[in-house]
């Protein structure tokens, strides 16, 4: 059962509160998710799940409920353009691979809502999820739809398309037949044009938002090298033809430079990782404005667990050193070309509800932090075709709203300590619960 506007959650598992009439949420401080300053103070007014209105000086209706959380700074709710809420990565590599053999499709699946829980409460109010297993992803996305778990709003890819043995082939480096048959189109892998036009179909068939593909290698798969291209500038074509014909936005995991530069020509929508991306790749993006998700938070993760001590196969350890040795120079690069980046962090592979940690790592490599906050609001809502309804706080919006104590452009690790989380006008966090008396 949906929960009326304006309830109020404690942890996403029960009501305590729900307010009848508008809401009314102050801070000392707001980010409207397009502006280069932040304005003071902060005012968004709520009625029935949609912004009405937004300003220093805007009006508290009649009756309203007043939430004030003081020295703070109110933000459009977060978007992140490159999950996988199916998934998470643990301290052991090996186990890893054991419970993905053993987890039955239900155990997963509720797995998944934890993790989807834990990005709503980290302010993430809306994900773009690039690449599921047994149409988990689906089956989430529709229950938080329908308002039966907590969670962000989801975007989703069904399998994500690649080619025969490729990063994206699941059954890559494990022994023939293990899995009953070989894997084609119905599993996200195919050969030629024309499968690749399958593949795309099936997966809007069975009920994808967005179209994924693996331009190149990966880090953490098995049998391929992190940068080498594994889809034909034909078979690119094709997919991203066929997916923007059915009017879907499109995806391209590219660490190297020649399957980036493909999926560009090919119309791609954005780029995930690009590590290895030379000038001609980025000044294509700039020209184009093909949005760049560089998921800092990914090779960061997996560079700490290295220096734990934690296994991974000879082979991924090769791989990882090399692509954490490139991005940094990449990113710099690439901001100051000036190429669109987006915020997308490829959650799973570090554990969720971290992904605010993407924010400081953009900023150390030299992005301004109102530009940072940018990637994670309108850039990002731009991306997944949502501009019209959420990234920015303005009246007739959808009420997503999140809160960070202090300032965020002073500190942007403020931003991992969410205080406040509202979407769609139902509260699910305020850790400054008391509220100020209704308006007169």
């Amino acid at each position: 059962m949906r929960l009326a506007a304006s309830c109020f959650l404690v942890l996403g598992l029960s009501v305590t509160a729900c307010a009848a009439g508008p809401v009314v949420v102050k801070a000392r401080r707001m980010f409207d998710g397009s502006s280069d300053r932040l304005t003071s103070p902060g005012i968004v007014v709520v009625v029935a799940g949609k912004i009405q209105a937004v300003g220093t000086t805007a009006a508290v209706p009649e009756g309203a409920q007043v939430i004030d959380l003081g020295d703070a700074t109110l933000l459009p709710g977060f978007i992140d353009a490159h999950t996988h809420l199916a998934q998470e990565a643990s301290d052991d590599w090996k186990q890893d691979m054991i419970d993905s053999l053993r987890k039955p499709v239900a155990e997963r699946a509720l797995d998944a809502t934890e993790y989807a829980r834990k990005t709503l409460m980290a302010g993430f109010t809306t994900v773009r999820d690039v690449g599921s297993w047994d149409y988990i992803d689906v089956g989430l996305r529709n229950a938080i739809r329908d308002g039966k778990i907590p969670g962000p709003r989801m975007l989703v890819a069904v399998h994500a398309i690649g080619a025969t043995g490729g990063h994206c082939d699941g059954t890559a480096g494990f022994e023939h037949g293990l899995f009953g048959k070989e894997t084609g189109p119905e599993d996200g892998v195919a050969n030629g044009p024309d499968a690749t036009r399958t593949a795309v179909r099936l997966n809007i068939k069975y009920g994808a938002d967005v179209i994924k593909t693996c331009a190149t290698g990966g880090v953490l798969s098995l049998t391929d090298d992190v940068d080498t291209p594994q889809l034909t500038q034909a078979e690119l074509d094709a997919l991203v033809d066929e997916a923007h014909a059915l009017h879907r936005k499109t995806a391209a995991h590219a660490h190297g430079a020649t399957g980036a530069k493909r999926a560009i020509r090919a119309g791609i929508d954005s780029i995930e990782h690009g590590t290895f991306m030379d000038d001609e790749a980025l000044d294509m993006m700039k020209a184009r404005g093909t949005v760049w998700n560089p998921t800092l938070a990914a090779g960061w993760w997996i560079n700490q667990q290295m220096e734990r001590g934690r296994y991974f196969p000879p082979e991924i350890v090769v791989k990882a050193r090399q692509a954490i040795a490139a991005v940094n120079a990449t990113f710099k690069k690439g901001l100051e070309k000036g190429v669109k980046i987006g915020f997308g962090t490829d959650a799973g592979v570090y554990p969720h509800g971290m992904n605010a940690v993407e924010f400081g790592l953009m900023v150390n490599l030299g992005m301004k932090p109102i530009d940072a906050l940018k990637t994670a609001t309108s850039v990002d809502a731009d991306l997944l075709g949502l501009a019209d309804r959420l990234g920015t706080l303005e009246a007739g919006k959808i009420a997503d709203l999140v809160a960070v104590p202090g300032d965020p452009t002073v500190d942007i690790h403020q931003t991992e300590k969410v205080l406040f989380v509202m979407k769609e006008g139902v509260i699910y966090r305020n850790d400054r619960a008391a509220s100020a008396p209704a308006a007169n």
